[in-house]
């Protein structure tokens, strides 16, 4: 990890404009500092960012850099909460399976994916263990499409984090290069 302090600055209008609100961990809510959120600009470390509060609703990965305008990275409404990506070293570890509930064939993934279902014969992903390290799943493969950031932890439905009928079709690795 760097020195410098990870940090996303956010503000109101587009084009760094207006009341700012400086975010260094989560924020579920973003009402609570702003009105809304047009821009923000990533001085250090990645973020999600959400167009929905609680983290929920369409999710961009961002990283340093400037967003003068929430729609140049494809929100289609302002952000409205955000969740720091912590920096990760070491191994990483995810265990996809083909239904719900950790059911059906299986597949562990240690590298990036770009194409799920034809590497691994899958109908569809529908339930993951994130065991190591962070991750983004694609809708398509590839790596395109909307996202889902996974953290560690055990998910039993991809439904239950906001995205039913969503195909997860490619996995990366969320690497130190934030």
């Amino acid at each position: 990890m760097t020195s410098q302090q990870l940090r996303i600055i956010f503000y109101e209008d587009r084009n760094f404009q207006g009341r700012s609100y400086e975010c260094m961990s989560d924020c579920s809510d973003m009402s609570s500092y702003l009105s809304r959120c047009n821009s923000c600009r990533v001085e250090n470390g990645c973020f999600m960012v959400y167009d929905r509060p609680n983290y929920m609703g369409n999710q961009y990965f961002l990283r340093r850099g400037e967003y003068s305008d929430y729609m140049s990275f494809g929100m289609s409404d302002s952000i409205r909460s955000c969740r720091l990506i912590p920096q990760h070293r070491g191994s990483y570890r995810i265990r996809i399976y083909e239904r719900e509930n950790f059911q059906g064939p299986n597949h562990e993934l240690m590298d990036d994916c770009d194409n799920i279902m034809d590497r691994y014969s899958l109908s569809d992903c529908q339930s993951c263990n994130v065991i190591d390290g962070h991750w983004l799943m694609y809708e398509q493969p590839h790596y395109r499409g909307r996202m889902v950031y996974l953290r560690p932890g055990e998910y039993r439905s991809m439904r239950d984090i906001g995205y039913s009928g969503m195909r997860l079709s490619s996995a990366r690795r969320i690497m130190d290069s934030c």
